[in-house]
């Protein structure tokens, strides 16, 4: 979603990590979760993507490396998915390792001694809504990109409402008129709270956002990055 997508989005990921002292690097090999796949029904298709990444991933973790996800879906087929459906120890392994974009920040945050950089001398809004994605929710790691749009002094309001997209779903022309329908006491929420800014970490969700508030949701590392003062590469 990021690489084709979104890449905006992964570099500013590794600028406010890199900020932070914490390396950066893409292995080679590592493709697509295969989630399309799964949500599809091709469950052949999604092992197989599975197949090929994790060994990849689980030979950085014996190295000593974390996995950090900045699209929630991706995330969580990583922790919750591939233990399942490929039912080995490098994938729970893999799953053991894997992090939200946010909730790794916010983990070292809380470690002792290894605090965030706070000096936010860049654009600080004063005010954002942020909406809460299905499958972030579903990891059970709590609000942690809130919590980390929070360090910036911004005040963050929470929408926890459906986009209409769950997966690829909405994204289909047959039910794209009631993926439509789902997605207005979102429109509302947002519309009603009028915040500066709008945040989401979830593209596919952000897209649904677009389309029915004509506000673009920017992802909530991109809400630390312009915080940080780094420079918006569109």
């Amino acid at each position: 979603m990021v690489e084709y997508q979104q890449p905006a989005i992964g570099r500013d990921l590794v600028r406010v990590y890199e900020r932070n002292n914490i390396a950066c690097d893409l292995p080679s090999g590592v493709g697509c979760c295969g989630m399309p796949w799964l949500d599809g029904g091709d469950v052949k298709a999604f092992v197989g993507q599975g197949e090929r990444n994790v060994p990849i991933l689980a030979e950085q973790v014996r190295r000593g490396r974390d996995v950090v996800v900045p699209q929630p879906t991706c995330g969580y087929v990583l922790k919750k998915e591939y233990p399942e459906y490929l039912g080995t120890d490098d994938a729970r392994l893999v799953a053991s390792h894997t992090y939200d974009a946010a909730e790794y920040l916010m983990k070292i945050h809380r470690e002792e001694g290894k605090g965030l950089d706070t000096d936010f001398g860049g654009d600080v809004p004063e005010s954002i809504t942020w909406h809460v994605p299905c499958h972030l929710r579903a990891q059970n790691v709590g609000f942690k990109s809130r919590d980390l749009m929070k360090l910036t002094g911004a005040a963050v309001t929470p929408v926890e409402k459906c986009s209409g997209i769950d997966g690829t779903w909405g994204l289909r022309s047959e039910n794209y008129d009631l993926a439509r329908k789902v997605a207005q006491p979102l429109r509302k929420a947002i519309d009603d709270d009028g915040a500066q800014v709008v945040a989401g970490d979830c593209m596919l969700a952000n897209g649904a956002i677009a389309e029915e508030t004509g506000r673009t949701a920017v992802h909530p590392l991109q809400v630390i990055a312009r915080a940080y003062g780094i420079p918006d590469e569109g």
